[in-house]
């Protein structure tokens, strides 16, 4: 079972951000990405947001770094792991645009981007940018078919659809990979089915456990009654974590306590028929965090496998 991380300091919704977050940086973010790299983790995730409006500021801050330049960047001072946006916004822009940005990025990286997708959620964010609210799962939908073509081997893509439309444009360099996994994010009924028959994965939105299997069941029917018979990626968003006994307050529904236990716990997502799980771990500081990752990494995982 894969472990991933949405990473700190790039998004700061109150949700889920902790107190030194406020304070920090980009070496701050440099040096868990870093971490995140040694201690064996799958992928690494960044946010996307282009603006919050001020009604939703108090909750979801203003603080989101945008996920290509961010990806980028972190690219260029790790090794292996891999880069997912969780999720970028596609319907925001054109998808030639977003093309252009990831297949850069995924060929700058030597292969290493999952483009998470999903259709948002902000009013304000698409009106201002001149994008579509009402309909954007439909422009979703289309835009995920455009990108499959434009994110393809095909230096001229094509693509004809209702909202877009482009052929003998010309887009080099084309991405490392031959196939980049496209996830799709949400747990709405439209977002897992979107994901069943658009996607390679799916990314829930934070479903607890004892919702997970009537997903899963449900995607899987999907697919066999649509005859798709391809590698499929289903994601799960673990509880908070804390490895060891914490001298601190870390949370009632926090998974704490020796490594053992932890993983015994988390065997469980797989049980269900998860293949990666998505961790976030309680810490003080960006040191904290950097320890929790390490234990994690050396004395978490080997149980997983």
């Amino acid at each position: 079972m894969v472990y991933g991380i949405q990473l700190p300091v790039q998004s700061q919704s109150t949700l889920y951000t902790e107190r030194w977050e406020a304070a920090a940086g980009p070496e701050d973010l440099v040096a868990v990405a870093r971490a995140v790299d040694r201690a064996g983790f799958g992928y690494l995730a960044v946010c996307d947001h282009v603006a919050v409006p001020r009604r939703l500021a108090q909750a979801m801050g203003t603080v989101w770094y945008d996920p290509v330049a961010t990806l980028a960047h972190l690219a260029a001072v790790t090794e292996r792991v891999r880069l997912l946006s969780h999720v970028a916004v596609v319907g925001l822009r054109h998808p030639l645009l977003t093309a252009k940005q990831y297949a850069t990025l995924d060929h700058l990286s030597g292969g290493r981007l999952i483009l998470g997708v999903g259709a948002g959620h902000v009013r304000e964010e698409f009106e201002a940018l001149g994008a579509d609210f009402e309909r954007r799962g439909a422009v979703l939908d289309e835009t995920i078919d455009a990108l499959r073509a434009a994110l393809g081997p095909e230096e001229f893509p094509e693509h004809h659809g209702k909202r877009y439309d482009f052929a003998g444009l010309g887009q080099r360099p084309r991405p490392a990979q031959p196939h980049v996994p496209l996830w799709v994010g949400g747990s709405s009924p439209a977002a897992v089915r979107r994901a069943a028959l658009k996607g390679d994965g799916w990314l829930p939105q934070g479903d607890p456990r004892d919702r997970l299997p009537a997903q899963i069941a449900r995607i899987r029917h999907l697919r066999a009654d649509q005859g798709l018979e391809g590698p499929f990626t289903v994601g799960a968003i673990t509880e908070p974590l804390y490895v060891g006994r914490a001298g601190w307050e870390v949370g009632r529904r926090t998974l704490t306590g020796a490594p053992e236990e932890i993983a015994a716990s988390l065997t469980a997502y797989r049980a269900m028929g998860v293949d990666q799980i998505q961790v976030r771990f309680r810490s003080r500081s960006s040191s904290e965090l950097i320890e929790q990752i390490g234990a994690f990494g050396a004395e978490v995982a080997p149980h997983l496998s």
